[in-house]
């Protein structure tokens, strides 16, 4: 039986011999308790008896009191009868005073013949001492001394038991007996091996019992419900688990078999509204661009106007040239000027119109290197023929050092586009921040912001209210009359800049023109990850 270090076996062997030990340690702790209590208290006892038997002794050796103390103690026959008693009592030392709390005989380290206090060892003080309180009392008498380290924790070291004295009714001393702990304990720890091997043995039988009906019940159930969950593919029926037991882990896996298969269901309603989405963003975005192309399409009108009216000129200058021309009495350096001036009106013609046509061309939607200020120009050159522009002074003051993007360019000179005509069309009929003289100014500034590159487009127009220019960007809003805006060129800028990745807003106040700004992310060297 392999146990991995991280198993759950390996957890439950841990975690169970751990509390095995714990718990039977515990036991043993108390039981020792138990035993050392009941072992004093039997020795308790035993000295009890001793001192009774002693007693009986001595009052039959006195006999009456017929006999003296010093002739009852000079017979060596009755001091060793005492000393045979005491041993078979298990108790080490004797001690028997007189009424007056003398030292009438001892035995064991009590035997000193010396009746100086100093003399006197401790444990004979302390036996002095109980003899006199069990003269004091007329009863028996005990009590615990010194300090030893017994079983487990530090236990007593000496018990004394002390009893008055009585030959025939009369008071005639007391006896004293002492015993050293020690033996005892020693019987205890000597105990306490064969226990700690029996708590060793028992301790592995029921981890080894307990590990096998634990991986039995869960471990087993475990590892095959894991297997099981492993092995499964999304799209197949869940395996079956076969007699799942009746218990929380035959639960666990009924509801986990219900979690997947509700999942599965989950998955394949995801994929359906997927697909719908996807179809609709598709329709979305084919509804979008026809937007674009349908404002596109507008501007381009819109240009066309204003190229026709341009192209009068120009033509009407070629066909009095043409005019000219047929007459007989021109002379070759004349007829040269005039061909050279029709040229350059027609060449005029042919910019505008393929400027026009460049502009008006469908917009593959493609993205690539293109420099900012370049657009600008071209939007601005494109323009400036309009009639709209007649009275627009444009200032530009391109002065960011970076102006490589990567985006659509034609996207990118409809959202030029759109923001300049919106410009002109705001200052019709004067700057009302030059004192309503007829040409407005508009201002085209780029700069550099970290990794992007920041255009303003500012006129002197009339300003937009705070209520309408939170609203500009919205489409169909317009505040123009009916019939001279669809209000979607705006609103085709914000998503053009949005999907390069960049920002447009604006800032106005009336009667102090209108500021858009774009930001649009730099070229870093790599095309753009989509």
């Amino acid at each position: 039986m392999r146990f991995p270090f991280f198993s759950l076996r390996t957890g439950i062997l841990a975690y169970l011999g751990f509390l095995i030990v714990v718990a039977m340690l515990l036991v043993n702790a108390v039981m020792v308790k138990f035993e050392e209590r009941e072992l004093v208290e039997a020795k308790l006892q035993t000295g009890r008896l001793l001192l009774h038997s002693l007693a009986r002794q001595v009052a039959n050796e006195i006999g009456h009191a017929q006999k003296g103390w010093d002739r009852v103690f000079l017979r060596r026959a009755f001091q060793e009868e005492l000393r045979q008693l005491i041993q078979v009592g298990r108790f080490s030392e004797a001690l028997i005073v007189g009424t007056g709390g003398d030292k009438v005989y001892g035995t064991g380290s009590w035997a000193s013949s010396s009746h100086e206090p100093a003399a006197r060892g401790d444990a004979e003080k302390d036996a002095l001492v109980l003899s006199a309180k069990a003269l004091q009392l007329k009863k028996w008498a005990f009590d615990f001394y010194g300090s030893t380290w017994g079983v487990i924790w530090p236990a007593h070291e000496r018990l004394m038991i002390s009893s008055p004295l009585f030959v025939e009714g009369r008071l005639m001393g007391a006896i004293t007996i002492g015993v050293h702990l020690e033996s005892l304990y020693g019987m205890l720890r000597e105990s306490e091996k064969t226990i700690l091997i029996f708590i060793v043995l028992n301790t592995l039988i029921l981890v080894l019992f307990g590990v096998y009906l634990l991986s039995r019940t869960v471990v087993k159930p475990i590892h095959k419900l894991l297997q099981i969950t492993d092995q499964f593919e999304g799209g197949e029926p869940f395996p079956s688990f076969g007699d799942s037991p009746r218990n929380e882990i035959g639960q666990l896996f009924r509801s986990l078999n219900m979690m997947l298969r509700r999942l599965e269901e989950n998955k394949k309603e995801l994929r359906t509204h997927i697909s719908s989405l996807e179809k609709a963003n598709q329709e979305v975005k084919k509804a979008q661009e026809e937007i674009i192309r349908s404002e596109k399409a507008a501007s381009v009108g819109r240009l066309a106007t204003g190229v026709a009216h341009e192209m009068g000129n120009p033509v009407g200058i070629v066909l009095g040239y043409l005019e000219l021309l047929k007459g007989e009495d021109l002379e070759d350096a004349e007829r040269k000027d005039f061909l050279d001036r029709m040229e350059s009106e027609l060449t005029r013609i042919n910019r505008v119109i393929k400027q026009l046509l460049d502009f008006s061309r469908p917009s593959t939607g493609d993205q690539e290197k293109g420099n900012i200020h370049e657009m600008i120009i071209e939007t601005v050159n494109m323009l400036m023929p309009q009639p709209m522009m007649a009275h627009l002074e444009i200032e530009m003051a391109l002065e960011a050092e970076r102006d490589t993007v990567w985006a659509g360019p034609d996207q990118l000179r409809q959202v030029f586009l759109n923001i300049i005509m919106n410009s002109a069309d705001a200052m019709q009929g004067g700057d009302p921040l030059n004192n309503g003289l007829e040409t407005g100014v508009l201002t085209i500034r780029t700069q550099d912001r970290d990794d992007s590159i920041e255009i303003r487009f500012t006129d002197t127009g009339k300003g937009i209210p705070s209520d309408e220019l939170v609203r500009i960007f919205d489409p169909f809003f317009t505040t123009k009359e009916p019939g001279k805006g669809t209000g979607l060129g705006l609103s085709v800028s914000y998503r053009i800049i949005e999907e390069l990745g960049g920002r447009i807003r604006a800032e106005s106040s009336p009667g102090e023109g209108t500021t858009i700004i774009i930001d649009i992310p730099l070229h870093q060297g790599s095309r753009p990850e989509n």
